[in-house]
């Protein structure tokens, strides 16, 4: 597997991006504005994530994911160790990323990787989606906001 910074010019793995996050107009918004980097093996894009420049010296992680039938094989750990390192490379000192109040293993993995718990914005998805959001059969109401200093 390789994870490669993907061309302006390539194809976005749309189905990817709006797995993590089911807002095309957010995803479309926030991928115009970031790198996206894929994950690749055997020229099959299996994860994505995107970094955002939040200012010169803070950077997010946006919208990471791995194709349903590879989960829990350590890609998503992969990506996210990479957008570490990708992060420090450029500069950045902070990285931070926000993932719903459902998303019980994400919150796991970024814990895992050194993210910290630094807030939370209650009903977040709620006031940003058409759409309920249900994972873990719990209702995805708040964004749970994390960061690591690089």
């Amino acid at each position: 597997m390789i994870i490669r910074k993907q061309h302006v010019t390539e194809e976005r793995p749309m189905n990817l991006l709006l797995a993590a996050d089911p807002s095309r107009s957010l995803v479309e918004r926030y991928i115009e504005r970031g790198d996206c980097f894929v994950a690749e093996k055997d020229h099959d894009i299996i994860g994505v994530y995107v970094l955002l420049q939040i200012n010169i010296e803070t950077a997010e992680l946006i919208n990471i994911a791995v194709s349903e039938h590879l989960q829990g094989q350590g890609i998503g750990k992969k990506l996210v160790q990479h957008a570490i390192q990708t992060a420090k490379t450029k500069g950045y000192k902070k990285l931070e990323l926000g993932t719903g109040n459902s998303s019980l293993g994400q919150l796991a993995l970024y814990q895992k990787c050194g993210f910290r718990i630094t807030g939370v914005d209650k009903d977040f998805f709620i006031k940003n989606y058409e759409e309920e959001i249900f994972e873990n059969g719990i209702q995805c109401r708040d964004m749970i906001r994390l960061s690591k200093d690089l």
